[in-house]
């Protein structure tokens, strides 16, 4: 089963344009990028209604590339409706290119000249094509690559969402492995570096972080003519994350609904467990030459064996999981026990963070979700894959 290991996303307005018209969608397992255009601010409204619409959901009826599909026709009918109301945004459109995150595939769907590539084993590849003039220009044989480039016309596309009611997407879906990273872009990239130029940073930098950094800077220096943005995500198979063979991890624990990051009281008493009691008043010295404390063996033997029951307890937190919200709701899985001792000690930490919010979820999942119920970790990743798959309720714990 794929999930999104990790994802860096960044956008700029670049050196050449007053506003910034892109906009962008990173919630596993949906990733889009979108690049508006018109005057007035429209191409600010279409981009923006292309990733809201998209962020609503994309339904649970068809296949993964019809529905994302349908998601991406109905921006479209927004769009157009939006453009046809008020006279200032006649004619705005936007590009779309989406990426959803399946079991075992991605899913692309894509209209303009945004582009989706995947980085394999030191090996760019390209996964769409071009709804641009150039790029038709490009696969008859008029043009090079480098020529496009360059070209005049290179800005102008022959499909958008927004300009008429009804529009075509291409969509594909493609194999992913453990490892692949893939680059969602606006033109703003891709026409202002090439794909060696974009291989070499990626090749080049070692986070995703640095790589967007580094892909909008390359882009800036090369004139920066258009905004700039950039989602890139890495991909990872989970092993034994089957719905059918699920581990569910036992402890001799009982967390009840101890609500994350605010344990009750009895929870951090148990976890401090040490009686505090005013220091006495000293005795008179019994003699001019003063004694130092020396701790007797039992209170070396209880120190050592504290200190043994503190680790032991820290290196058994460290393989165990539970499902739990971020402070903005995104369901999580975290590694560790959900309790914070005193001073703000967690013992848990967040492993990955879901697309999905508590708020998108029926009552009964959002139960599930709130209990915490302790978990390996196959078992905590698969609750949550079924989740963004939609799949809860067909028999994930």
């Amino acid at each position: 089963m794929l999930r999104v290991a990790e994802h860096a996303e960044l956008t700029d307005t670049g050196r050449q344009r007053r506003a910034n018209e892109d906009a962008f969608l990173a919630r596993a397992p949906l990733f889009v990028v979108a690049d508006g255009m018109g005057g007035a601010q429209a191409g600010e409204v279409a981009s923006a209604t292309a990733i809201e619409v998209l962020a609503g959901g994309i339904g649970n009826d068809g296949s993964l590339e019809q529905r994302l599909s349908e998601a991406v026709q109905q921006a479209n009918a927004q769009i157009h409706a939006l453009s046809v109301a008020d006279e200032e945004r006649a004619g705005m459109g936007t590009t779309i290119t989406a990426a959803y995150i399946g079991e075992s595939n991605v899913t692309l769907v894509h209209v303009g000249d945004s582009r989706c590539y995947r980085w394999r084993s030191g090996t760019l590849e390209r996964l769409t094509d071009d709804h641009s003039l150039v790029e038709e220009m490009v696969r008859q044989g008029q043009l090079t690559p480098e020529q496009a480039l360059e070209h005049p016309q290179r800005s102008i596309i022959t499909r958008a969402l927004g300009p008429e009611p009804v529009v075509e997407p291409d969509s594909q879906t493609v194999g992913a492995r453990d490892g692949d990273l893939l680059l969602l872009c606006s033109d703003g990239l891709s026409t202002m570096i090439t794909d060696d130029e974009i291989a070499a940073v990626l090749a080049r930098e070692e986070s995703l972080r640095a790589s967007a950094r580094g892909l909008i800077a390359a882009a800036n220096e090369a004139g920066g003519r258009d905004n700039i943005t950039v989602v890139l995500l890495r991909i990872e198979e989970l092993d034994g994350g089957s719905a059918i063979d699920i581990e569910q991890t036992q402890v001799g624990l009982d967390l009840g609904s101890v609500p994350l990051a605010q344990p009750s009281t009895e929870a951090v008493s148990a976890a401090a467990g040490v009686e505090r009691r005013m220091p006495r008043a000293p005795r008179a010295p019994a003699a001019k030459r003063r004694r130092r404390w020396k701790p007797g063996i039992g209170t070396v033997l209880a120190l050592f064996v504290a200190a043994l029951l503190l680790s032991g307890v820290y290196f058994a937190s460290q393989a165990i999981y539970f499902v739990g919200a971020d402070r903005e709701g995104f369901v999580s899985v975290y590694q560790g026990v959900p309790y914070e001792l005193p001073l703000g000690i967690n013992l848990y930490r967040e492993d990955y963070i879901s697309g999905i919010n508590l708020s998108q979820l029926p009552a009964a999942e959002r139960t599930t979700i709130t209990e915490h119920s302790l978990r390996s970790r196959s078992d905590a990743d698969d609750l949550v894959r079924q989740l963004e798959l939609g799949r809860l309720g067909s028999g994930a714990p």
